[in-house]
């Protein structure tokens, strides 16, 4: 399908954002943010399941803490609230003790099941197997099965957040599930850096990052955002492997960013834009409705930028509809 696109150059000099939607798009408060959400900095290493795991009990975790509250990444973009957070989120991980009471389970034990249930459905997608809710009752054990929907939100949401994939009920009678990419993105990066890692969560958090900015963002603005997910030049992650290599050479090889040099900076400098294959594949729209949701807010509360994308979908409906025209006087 053809359509048409527009590629903006917005000047440094005027922002896109208005002063009250700007004032949550820095990120240098970030880390504040995120230290005082996370659970743990160190979330399980996805593949700990070496094989299926036996009557359900899963292999221990190269490192078994829980993720770090996922929502705080994107919301470190439109938010610069360090004060939110739960108690149970300060303090930190805790071990798992017996819990007497199923109706009254910390909110930390909670977190370690979910940490669980995150890496065998990271461990599930790699194998492209479907996922039966059975399994995942298994994996978090029969005395949190009444906290099963609360422990699956959780999941969904640091798959969502830092792994850019979708939990979803395709077999609501037979309750099975399937991990997809989200925002109609077809690359996991399961190939490149750590091998068997999906990285598309950092991918969509560089094209909400560029869209924020004015559809561009420096390098330093780049790796600002990314030092949210403790991601650094330089510096390999254990997760997610070479930061660097990631942004400046595969996503950019299988074109979902595009750089070019900046006007008038010495020293040289680069600024990265959305490549040709994220504009086929995804719209502005469906990035801002996924941060929207992420703040817990609506899409249209960010005025100039849902502006912005509700354009951006006219004209591929426009578009659409002369593409179907000219193939329909072909046809004649």
């Amino acid at each position: 399908m053809a359509f048409h696109r527009k590629n903006p150059q917005c000047s440094p000099k005027q922002p896109l954002q208005s002063h009250s939607e700007t004032q949550g798009l820095e990120t240098a408060q970030a880390p504040e943010v995120v230290e005082k959400a996370c659970v743990s900095s160190h979330p399980p290493m996805p593949g700990s399941f070496k094989e299926a795991p036996v009557a359900g009990i899963p292999s221990t975790p190269e490192t078994p803490q829980s993720f770090c509250s996922s929502s705080m990444v994107t919301m470190a973009i439109l938010s610069s609230k360090s004060g939110e957070g739960s108690n149970s989120q300060e303090k930190g991980c805790s071990t798992l003790e017996a819990v007497s009471d199923p109706k009254n389970v910390p909110i930390d034990a909670l977190d370690e099941r979910a940490a669980w249930l995150v890496d065998f459905l990271l461990f599930k997608y790699e194998k492209k197997e479907p996922i039966a809710k059975a399994e995942m009752l298994k994996i978090i054990n029969k005395l949190y099965q009444d906290h099963f929907t609360d422990i699956l939100v959780k999941a969904s949401e640091r798959m969502e957040i830092i792994f850019g994939l979708d939990v979803k009920e395709v077999d609501p009678i037979q309750h099975r599930y399937a991990v997809v990419i989200k925002l109609g993105l077809t690359y996991d990066g399961m190939l490149h850096g750590v091998k068997g890692v999906p990285k598309t969560g950092i991918l969509i958090l560089l094209l909400g990052a560029i869209f924020m900015n004015g559809n561009h963002a420096t390098e330093e603005e780049i790796w600002k955002i990314l030092s949210v997910m403790k991601l650094y030049p330089g510096k390999k992650h254990y997760i997610f492997g070479d930061p660097r290599s990631l942004i400046t050479k595969h996503f950019v090889e299988e074109n979902y960013l595009m750089y070019q040099q900046m006007a008038n900076s010495y020293p040289v400098q680069r600024e990265y834009l959305w490549g040709p294959r994220a504009h086929a594949e995804t719209t502005k729209m469906e990035v801002l409705k996924f941060l929207a949701k992420v703040h817990g807010s609506d899409p249209s509360s960010f005025t100039s930028l849902y502006e912005e994308a509700f354009e951006e979908e006219q004209e591929r409906s426009r578009a659409k509809i002369a593409t179907t025209a000219i193939d329909h006087l072909g046809h004649c």
